[in-house]
């Protein structure tokens, strides 16, 4: 068992855990800041290799080659496929032993106990999560889609358009699309964050060896307050686990929530049995432990460009740089998913966006124009969500949506009864709107609200008594504002 030592040196964020392991904890950036767009030029598009293949691929040409087997892989097959494109041309190179899955499953319900029913392969494969065909290896082969797997790409050749894989394997490509994703951020070696005992989660192996640690632990400490930090608390609650989450921030999710949203899901937790400890807040020294078992580090990811930097990076946002059609500054090259920093049209900066729902749009309209005459700019609105404590038996499931930007005032209506709301108002227009245990149709409304951006009585919505009146608010504010 692992003491976690509550030991800190002023505002150093450090937690030193006997047998060699220290962790120090940076704070997250905000999740959205006015990044300004960069003035970029992007070489005029062109598809300059073309070749005649098989789905045999007998010799090492590759029509259209994708790079990461994630989400964004699995979509982007849909649609070369929905384009009759796929068949003997498309070839997807992944460091992964599965065809692409929702990889939002690992920290939810993968992560449940056997006796409440956990998510296992086929049943997540993409493209299940948008209510789209389960696409199982079987479905690659039918389709003739070249799937090579745990062989990843380790160095690319822009001028003779080849691709080497760890294995040796040389690739050469007509056109690339780069969706490698993000590497979870780790603590370095050297300081025992590859110790038995400390778990990441990026993929299936690495959910599989905490369900494994998880079998046989009694006290779970999760490092982070973000979403996989909240995830995974939620799931270790599920197995009857002595429970503590430990960040460094004022509260949880600071890059999305208030201050006050974040107590209201605090105290969930809390009657849940998780305990918290806020390690910025305050200056430790009185060398007291927190005994674990099994540790988790959520601390966020970085974009996966190693083999791809020379392609492109943003420095401001990370991530290889795209414009609105996912282009890269490479003729034939694309970026689409996690990876991409790319525009976001509707509030006219620079975004990177690590989230399933813009993976999988970015790879369907990456596809689309690089297939078709479709020319217009990808148009995301920002979209997250969480669902936690969602296993049999459990009291209270949790499941909020969040649509647009967080900037601005905040007005928040309800108390968990079941619903809260938090409504962000900018200039007198609703910017952004986040809702807990909302029905359908309210979860409907969010997307257009967050859209259209309406004007919006503050002091009437702050009078509501309740979120479906708070609602109902916002919704007569989108009504008069779509009059003629």
């Amino acid at each position: 068992m692992f003491p976690v030592r509550k030991a800190m040196a002023g505002l150093s964020n450090s937690l030193q855990l006997k047998h060699g392991l220290a962790l120090w904890c940076p704070r997250s950036s905000p999740l959205t800041r006015p990044y300004p767009s960069s003035s970029i030029r992007f070489n005029g598009f062109h598809r300059n290799f073309v070749v005649a293949s098989s789905s045999s691929f007998s010799n090492d040409n590759r029509e259209f080659v994708i790079v990461g087997g994630g989400n964004a892989a699995g979509y982007a097959a849909r649609t070369f496929v929905e384009h009759g494109m796929a068949d003997g041309r498309l070839c997807i190179v992944s460091k992964e032993a599965y065809a692409p899955y929702e990889r939002p499953a690992l920290t939810k319900g993968y992560l449940f106990p056997l006796d409440k029913k956990p998510a296992r392969l086929p049943g997540f494969h993409t493209c299940v999560g948008s209510g789209g065909e389960r696409q199982t290896p079987e479905w690659y082969k039918e389709k003739g889609i070249e799937m090579i797997y745990e062989d990843p790409v380790t160095t690319i050749n822009i001028e003779k358009q080849t691709l080497t894989t760890n294995s040796g394997k040389l690739l050469k490509y007509g056109s690339l699309i780069i969706a490698t994703g993000c590497t979870a951020s780790r603590f370095p070696e050297k300081i025992g964050g590859n110790l038995p005992g400390v778990h990441y989660i990026r993929d299936i192996a690495d959910a599989d060896s905490l369900i494994s640690s998880l079998e046989k632990a009694k006290k779970v400490v999760v490092v982070g307050g973000g979403y996989i930090g909240m995830e995974v608390a939620a799931a270790a609650v599920g197995w009857k686990l002595d429970t503590t989450i430990i960040f460094p921030e004022n509260h949880l999710l600071q890059r999305l929530f208030t201050p006050s949203l974040a107590q209201r899901y605090e105290e969930l937790y809390k009657e849940n049995g998780v305990k918290f400890l806020k390690v910025a807040a305050v200056k430790l020294g009185d060398g007291s432990t927190i005994e674990a078992d099994t540790i988790i580090i959520g601390i966020g990811a970085k974009p996966a460009v190693s083999s791809f930097e020379m392609v492109g990076l943003n420095t401001t946002v990370g991530g290889i740089q795209v414009d609105g059609l996912f282009r890269t500054s490479i003729p034939g090259i694309f970026a689409v998913g996690d990876v991409a920093a790319f525009p976001l049209k509707m509030y006219d900066r620079m975004a990177r966006v690590e989230h399933v729902d813009h993976a999988r749009r970015s790879a369907q309209h990456c596809v689309k124009a690089l297939l078709s005459a479709q020319t217009h700019t990808y148009d995301y609105l920002p979209y997250f969500y969480s669902r936690v404590f969602e296993y049999e038996g459990s009291p209270k499931k949790v499941w909020w949506q969040f649509f647009g930007d967080n900037a601005g005032e905040t007005v928040e209506i309800g108390n968990f009864d079941p619903k809260i709301a938090t409504f962000w108002i900018d200039s007198g227009k609703l910017k952004g709107v986040l809702l807990e245990s909302g029905s359908a149709e309210e979860f409907k409304l969010l997307p257009e609200l967050a859209r259209s951006q309406p004007s919006i009585d503050k002091a009437k919505l702050q009078k509501a008594s309740s979120v479906e009146e708070a609602l109902e608010i916002a919704k007569a504010s989108l009504l008069v504002g779509q009059k003629p």
